[in-house]
């Protein structure tokens, strides 16, 4: 449906859902607009980059750390801005949709942080795009509520966590508002209204924009999010240096830059996030063909196997070195209030996986449900005490003016010590990439599954591995290859095995036509979001 507002050369597309008037006002889709026209021929370019370094890298090109920033790297001088006293402390960090019910409870849920994500836990439908703006900008004026068809309440305590906000990432369009006749950047629409709405009020409330910022492949992407800042801020009359943002380090190519993208945010940084699923499927998408370094069953590739301690290990030791917070992965399970035995062994991983990070020298840590949030800070806060981070740990460890220690060819030497390939972790994949489309599709980008909440980084490891045992021809466990056929009838089977718990309304025959394409084409989809969203209202 189209609203048919139109002026400036901006025009929408997508219907009246509520909070349509308050967050698309003249002036915020003017300001939008001008970000679009100064930033869109750039960011182009760079995308265009991306698929011609791919190009490069299919024909035999190494990544490598990048000759011609090395006075970057080996200049001691730079340091990133003091974090500000909100985000000095961000030991336990919660994340979900910009969505209120969901909002609400993570901001109350005693974690330091809650990252509202418009990324790869919201399904973009228009109507969430926009409930989550609307939602952002209550959230940061204190009147976010939500009540229930249930009749339950849900309203903000008073003093709740520092809000960071996830726009979608440089690859993605918003195909609902076309300017000058083109679609708007994803990012830039995101980034632009959240902005225009908050900046004033989160600075009149003694803060700023905190932001995290997905998908990055180069330094010259964070040198384009940095411009955007700068001319952001002068655009409002916001102080300079008031936006402040965390990189999510989950493409390969970026682990080889960090110190780089530290550098191009340096008056605007916060940190570094390091990923698991997200990092992973980089590596299947950008080593494929004869260069495929074939990985095993997803669950055996853990934060601890060789190739991901090196990633990790960098990320640290590049964040401190330069003052920047380092925030570790991913608790993505749900408890459950019913399986007492599910629940202990369940918690006993995260447990783990914390204490691994905080031992390794992380300043914090994500959780996906607020009863993980008290295990969480527990780990940190026996390894933090009373200091409210690490930034000053393993520092001596990497001198300024040398590299990061540690080989950078460990990154991408990506063998798994008795890793194998089962039929098992094929049915896996393709059952919860059925799972989580269908959400998706339905318009639920944070997906309960198998007791994990699930985004959209699960789905994409699951159906990048399906690709790759298939055009690697890879045996399973059985000595069998995962070829076409095979695939199929592992599919209809899981089609069939979902069948007597499918949701009103599912959307799991779409679900499957999607997975068919992404798992079955010799040509491998960039990202599943892309023809996804095509699907999406």
């Amino acid at each position: 449906m189209d609203s048919g507002r139109q002026s400036h050369g901006v025009r929408i597309l997508g219907a009246r859902v509520p909070g349509f008037d308050e967050v698309l006002t003249p002036e915020a889709l003017e300001f939008v607009a001008e970000l679009q026209r100064s930033f869109g021929a750039v960011l182009d370019a760079l995308l265009e980059r991306r698929a011609e370094r791919q190009a490069e890298i299919d024909a035999g090109a190494p990544l490598t750390l990048l000759p011609d920033t090395a006075a970057i790297r080996a200049d001691a001088s730079w340091h990133v801005a003091e974090p500000p006293p909100d985000l000095l402390d961000r030991r336990v960090e919660i994340t979900g949709p910009a969505e209120p019910k969901m909002m609400i409870n993570a901001l109350n849920s005693g974690a330091r942080v809650f990252m509202a994500d418009f990324e790869d836990a919201l399904s973009p439908t228009w109507a969430n795009v926009i409930g989550g703006q609307a939602a952002c900008a209550e959230a940061v004026r204190g009147a976010l509520a939500f009540d229930s068809p249930e009749g339950k309440a849900y309203r903000l305590d008073d003093r709740g966590a520092t809000l960071l906000v996830r726009p979608r990432g440089w690859h993605l369009p918003e195909a609902h508002v076309r300017i000058d006749g083109q679609p708007v950047s994803a990012s830039l629409f995101d980034f632009g209204l959240y902005f225009f709405h908050n900046a004033a009020e989160r600075r009149n409330r003694g803060t700023g924009i905190y932001l995290y910022l997905p998908k990055l492949q180069s330094h010259r992407e964070a040198r384009l999010w940095n411009d955007v800042f700068v001319q952001a801020q002068a655009m409002l009359g916001i102080p300079r240096g008031s936006i402040r943002a965390t990189v999510l380090i989950e493409t390969i190519h970026a682990a080889f830059e960090m110190e780089e993208i530290l550098y191009e945010l340096r008056e605007h940084s916060a940190g570094l996030n390091a990923g698991r699923w997200d990092y992973l499927f980089s590596c299947i998408k950008t080593f494929r063909g004869e260069r495929a370094q074939v990985l095993p069953d997803r669950a055996q590739v853990t934060m601890t196997v060789p190739f991901m301690r090196a990633y990790t290990e960098r990320l640290v030791m590049t964040c401190h070195r330069r003052g920047a917070h380092a925030i570790g992965g991913m608790a993505a399970f749900i408890p459950s209030r019913r399986d007492r035995a599910v629940n202990e062994i369940a918690m006993r991983k995260v447990r783990e996986d914390k204490e691994r990070e905080s031992a390794d020298g992380f300043d914090g840590t994500w959780v996906a449900h607020p009863d993980l949030v008290p295990l969480a800070t527990e780990v940190f806060d026996r390894v933090l005490g009373d200091a409210p981070n690490q930034l000053e740990a393993r520092v001596a460890e990497a001198t300024l003016g040398a590299e990061v220690p540690g080989d950078p060819a460990a990154l991408v030497d990506l063998a798994v010590p008795d890793g194998a390939v089962t039929e098992a972790g094929a049915r896996m994949n393709v059952s919860v990439a059925l799972q989580y489309l269908d959400s998706w599709l339905r318009g639920n980008g944070a997906a309960a599954i198998n007791n994990l909440m699930e985004d959209a980084a699960t789905a994409e490891i699951s159906r990048s591995q399906l690709w790759q045992w298939r055009t690697s021809g890879v045996a399973l466990d059985d000595g069998r290859p995962l070829d076409a056929p095979r695939y199929r009838a592992i599919r209809e089977a899981e089609l069939a095995a979902l069948a007597d718990t499918a949701a009103p309304g599912s959307r799991t025959a779409e679900a499957a036509e999607l997975l068919d394409r992404l798992v079955l084409d010799d040509e491998f989809m960039e990202f599943l979001t892309l023809p996804a969203y095509d699907r999406l209202g």
